[in-house]
Formats: structure tokens, sequence, C-alpha cells
């Protein structure tokens, strides 16, 4: 009667217990973590923190050091696996410790109990706090798996300041993943959190190494690891300070976790070693310059459209630089570097060729009347010396013919999205009247190094690849590269390697230099971003050399330009057929030239002997007023007279151009003696 009662009693307990148990309220095991933006192959480029400020990383176990693991279950809780969240054993050890020694010697905190502890936030010793976490422990125990448990704890065992979870403490004491931990870098991880802040090796060097040699101990009497391991990790110094997380590419993370808020784990197309050199050039190329000088990159794949490096400013915390600001996405003038689109559109149209001879001399479009960019003027050149010496009196007369209208839907068509400020294109566009973006420019010129129709860029990993508009044929594309492959290349760079283009804004607001070799495009932008002039930049000059050094930076080898598609015309000036010959506009055909000027004095290849005096000039037909020019530049104007005198330009050869009211002109080639 007495042992039925009592088994009735103790079943009646147990289903009280079991019912105790099941009827836990239990912490969210759903807590916060940090927003990770990861490159493509999965490195951290940077990390948020979370609401109250610290850094916990979502972790699993699969992706933290198995022996880190072992060693961690083994000193805190080595019946992990077996017991039901509370170990008897272990709770009878450390009360038979406490009675023996009269202190505590040892804990019988399981990790589930520690687990328990870490999601309320709750406290350690008190008998009412530890009653509670052995609740929690047994219920967790029943509604959660050991890997899940386990990955709580990896997840919010604190580290020391603002560190909470082993990823977040690799990062902050290492300064890398938990995948491979040295034994002394296990071990010391796997002391930190019982006193996280009293063990902190930055603070209390002496208490941190204690504890991670006791770990070490121990671990070697159990045989986790062997009497060389140990002692070689007690010799291990131990980290002096809290690393800083990454923060690569800081301008572009911030723009993608901005567009996907809550999601925890973005990838990028970046690779993060290429970006984390391509930071590292633009802070050299403006550390010895003006301190407000700022600069942007964007290296692509103009095959596949995955942009590889994506540099707001050379820093992103730089103050007098303005580095906050993301000048990939600022909207700047573009100065010359439009050049090429026009040409290559030319070229389609039947407008001209490579070796087609187009007049630069003085042009007035209803009031527009452009000049080079060092007011000279060089008579009749072939339109690849035209983009060579890159010229505007040539791109603007392309620009009329074509229409601005055209070029702006061809920019469109490419991807970009330029900004016109009078609303409506006009003929400036084509030498930098417009606004847009260094992203745009690099995806104009991904068009041209994919043979004319390249891909729209993408940042983020397991978006579609999608074709952007096409801007030229494969065969004007590629004309448009071999006259760029051939520009003078810095110092020490290898000419032919890479087909580029370089620009200044008006004002030298900005300097540019953007190219591309066979498999890869690169801009470079350097500027203010407050948009103030830099006196004497120029791309050439300042973006140039950093475009070729980006380059060797981003391959140990160039990729090689593709060769001619097959109905390319390759011929010189004198075979190309009679309409590509010299450039004329559409309507020339209906414009009279019978009456165009003629230099009748001195004669083609005329060799004279002036003796320091005045050169005699003959001419007949054409339209008063004449100007005339002597080696590119105007030595007379306004003449009105068909026989007159002009300073002697010197000894050597001469070229002498007379144009006249209506914009036709001659050319003569002399010697003078």
């Amino acid at each position: 009667m007495v042992l039925a009662v009592l088994i009735a009693v103790t079943f009646a307990a147990y289903r009280a217990f079991d019912t105790w148990i099941d009827r836990t309220n239990l912490p969210l095991t759903l807590t916060e973590t940090s927003t990770e933006v990861l490159d493509r192959n999965g490195k951290l480029l940077r990390a948020y923190p979370v609401g109250d400020g610290l850094w916990r990383l979502a972790v699993q176990p699969a992706n933290v050091d198995p022996r880190f693991l072992q060693m961690l279950l083994r000193y805190e809780d080595k019946r992990f696996r077996s017991h039901a969240g509370v170990d008897p054993i272990a709770l009878l050890r450390a009360a038979g410790q406490v009675l023996w020694n009269g202190r505590t010697v040892s804990g019988g905190s399981t990790l589930t109990m520690q687990v328990a502890r870490l999601l309320e936030d709750g406290t350690t010793g008190r008998w009412a706090g530890k009653l509670r976490q052995m609740r929690v422990a047994l219920a967790l125990e029943r509604r959660l798996s050991k890997d899940e448990i386990l990955t709580l704890y990896l997840t919010h065992a604190p580290y020391g300041g603002a560190a909470e979870g082993i990823r977040a403490a690799t990062y902050s004491w290492f300064g890398k993943e938990p995948k491979r931990l040295t034994p002394a870098e296990a071990a010391l991880l796997v002391a930190l959190p019982q006193s996280p802040e009293r063990r902190r090796p930055d603070r209390f060097p002496q208490a941190a190494s204690d504890a991670r040699d006791r770990v070490l101990k121990r671990m070697e009497a159990q045989g986790i690891l062997s009497a060389e391991q140990a002692a070689a990790g007690r010799q291990t110094v131990l980290p002096y300070k809290m690393a800083a997380f990454p923060r690569l590419a800081p301008h572009l993370s911030d723009r993608v976790a901005a567009q996907h808020p809550g999601k925890r784990q973005l990838r990028l197309t970046l690779d993060g070693a290429v970006q984390s050199r391509m930071e590292t050039l633009l802070g050299e190329a403006v550390r010895s310059s003006d301190p407000r000088l700022s600069a942007a990159l964007i290296a692509a794949d103009h095959q596949t459209g995955e942009v590889l490096a994506m540099v707001g400013s050379p820093g992103y915390s730089d103050t007098s630089r303005r580095g906050f600001v993301d000048m990939t996405q600022a909207i700047r003038s573009p100065g010359s570097t439009l050049k090429p689109l026009i040409y290559g559109l030319a070229f389609d149209q039947g407008l001209a060729h490579p070796e087609t001879l187009v007049h630069d001399g003085p042009v007035n479009f209803a009031g527009y009347a452009p000049q080079n960019f060092d007011g000279e003027f060089r008579g009749d050149i072939t339109v690849r010396e035209a983009l060579h010496l890159s010229l505007n009196i040539p791109v603007v007369k392309l620009t009329q013919e074509l229409g601005p209208a055209r070029v702006m839907a061809s920019l469109r068509a490419s991807g970009a999205s330029p900004e016109l400020p009078g609303g409506a294109p006009g003929l400036a566009l084509s030498l930098g009247g417009l606004g847009i973006s260094l992203q745009d420019m690099v995806q104009l010129y991904t068009g041209l190094a994919a043979g004319g129709q390249g891909p729209r860029l993408r940042m983020m990993q397991g978006n579609a690849l999608q074709p952007a508009g096409r801007l030229t044929s494969p065969e004007a594309a590629w004309q448009v590269a071999d006259i760029l492959r051939g520009l003078p290349v810095p110092a020490s760079a290898r000419a032919g390697t890479i087909a580029y283009k370089t620009g200044t804004s008006y004002g030298h607001r900005d300097a540019w230099a953007i190219g591309w070799d066979g498999r890869h495009v690169i801009g470079v932008w350097m500027g203010r971003a407050d948009g103030t002039p830099v006196p004497g930049i120029f791309g050439g000059d300042l973006a140039a050399p950093v475009l070729f050094e980006a380059f060797g930076r981003l391959k140990p080898a160039l990729d090689p330009l593709p060769p001619p598609p097959p109905a390319t015309l390759i011929v010189g000036s004198a075979d190309l057929p009679q309409p590509l010959q010299r450039f004329r506009p559409r309507d020339a055909a209906f414009t009279d030239t019978a009456d165009a000027p003629e230099l009748i004095f001195p004669p083609e290849g005329a060799r004279l002997a002036l003796e320091g005096a005045d050169l005699t000039l003959k001419l007949r037909g054409g339209t008063a007023p004449f100007l005339v020019m002597a080696n590119g530049l105007p030595v007379l104007s306004g003449q009105r007279r068909r026989e007159f005198s002009l300073p002697n330009p010197g000894p050597g050869f001469s070229s002498l151009v007379i144009v006249d009211g209506a914009g036709r002109s001659d050319r003569v080639n002399l010697r003078i003696d």
C-alpha cells in the first residue's frame, strides 16, 4: 500500500514537473544579427552593428573550427550531447566542491543553461536565477536540437567590448573568420565568455593569459592537444587590441543595405581582394596632393557585367576630402570621354573612317564657335589623329551631322542616365556639356569594349545577366578601340595593350581616364567632391597613371584586345571609297564649291629663300573675309584682299591654311630656308 502511494506520488510529481517545464515561457531565440555584405567568394566586406550597438554575426557550427568546438564542449560541458539540459553529475560535483573547499571551485552550469542565461540576460549566482536557468534549459532541450542550442551559444556568448558571438570575437581579436583557429586562439575564446571584461587581453593581459593557459593545460590533460601544441599555445602573444571590422566598399555596402532593409546577408559580385587593392591605390594616388582631392574607381568584367571593385572615395571617413560622398554616383561633366562614342556612331553612319580627312579649323554653328583645348588649329588631319589629339572641332562637326539627339539616345541605350542642364541636347554635349556619373561612364565603355553592345553592370550576385542596347556595330567598336590603343601611355606602361580615353571638364573640375583590355573595363575619376576647380589637373596627367596602375593591380597579365571583325575596312586614306576620303557634311553635294578658295602662291611643296622677309600669299576664289593659319595658329584674320603678306613663319617646314568666310579652305606645305 505504501509502495503504491509512493509510486502515485512520484508519478504525480513527475507529471507536475513535466507540465511545469512545458509551460515555460521561453525567451526569444530569433535574436537580431548584424547585416553582412559579402563578396563573390563569401568574404565579409562590411557588417553593421545590431540595434543595441553590438556586433552579433550569424553563425553555424559547421563554419567554426572543429577543434574549438571540441575544446569548448570538453571544457564547459563534456556531457552536452547526452544530458537533457541539466547535468546532475556536474551539479553534485560543484556542490561537493563547495562543501569541501568552502567556496565555488567550478560551476555546474551546462552549455544549455548558459544559453538560457544569455537569452534572458540573467544572473548566475543567485538561486532563483539558477533555478530559472534550469527550467529554461530543460524547456530548450525539448524544443530545440543540440546543434540549434550550440548555435545559440555561438551567436550570443560575450567576448568583451561590443563583440557578441564567436564570429564577432574572431574578427575583433584575430581579424578573421572562425573557420580555422590555432590552439592558442581557440583556448582564449573558450575562456573569455566566463568573464569577458576581466579577461580582455587588451586591458587585462595577465588574466587573459592565465585563463587561456588553464584551458590549454586541461586540453593537454584530456588528450585534445599534444604537449607541443599546448606549450606553443602558451608562448603565443596575445592580441593587444581589438581589431576593427572590415569596411571594404563602404559606399556600395551602404547603398545595397538601404535598398534591401531587413535582409541579413547581401552577396555582391565584388572581389574583396581586388576591392582592397583598388582602395589602397586611390589612397596612394591622393596622399601627397591637394588635401581636398577626391577620387573614385570602378572595375568591371565587360563580358558579364559583374563589377569587381567600386571605390567611392579614397577614404570613407576622410572629412577633408568629403570621403563620405560616393563619387561613383555623383553627377559630373565627362569632358572629352564621350568622344569615342561619337566617333563610333559616325563610323557606323558612314560619315567617316579612321583614315578619313577632316578639317580642323574655325567653325561657327549658329553662334556656337567651339575651340580646341589649346586654342590652335591643325588644318586637314585624319579622324584617327583628331581622336588621338582629342580635338574639339572635328568631333563637334560629327555631332552636328549625327544630331545631338542621336548621341543622347545612344547614351541612354547603353544603360546610362545622363542629365542635361538645359533640357534639350546641343552640340556642346560632345565636349562634356551634360552631367553623368562614373558608373554610367563605365557602363557606356562596357558597351564599346564588348563590341558595340555589352551587358548592364550588376553588383548583386544572383541578378541575371541583362544586355544593354546596341551602341555601334562590332566593326565600328573595333575601330574606336584600335584608335584608342594607340594613345601615348604613362611612363613605365606598355603601349598598345589598353584602349583608353582621358578627359578634363571645363574649369579643371574633373579628371577622367577610362579604358579596357580584352576582358575588363576600368574607370577613374578625380576631382573635388564639392565641384570646385582643381587648378592644373588634366585627365592625362592625373587619372591616366591611376588607370594603368589599376589594371596592373587587377590581374597579373592583361587580356589581349580582340582582332578586327571580318567586315572591317582597313585601308589608308588614299584607298578609301571617294565619299570617305574627306569628311563632308551630308548636304555638301548641294553646296557650291566652284568658287572655293585656292592658294596659288606659294605652290604646294615650294622651297623659298626669304632671308627674313615677309611671305607673300596669293589666292583666288573664295568669299572674303579670309583667315590664315600657319602651323595650326591663326596669324591673320579679316583679310579681304587676295594678295597680301604675312610675317615670316621662320626657317623649316611650314603648313599654311586659308579659310574663307563660308568655311571652305585650302592648304599648302612649304619649306623656308
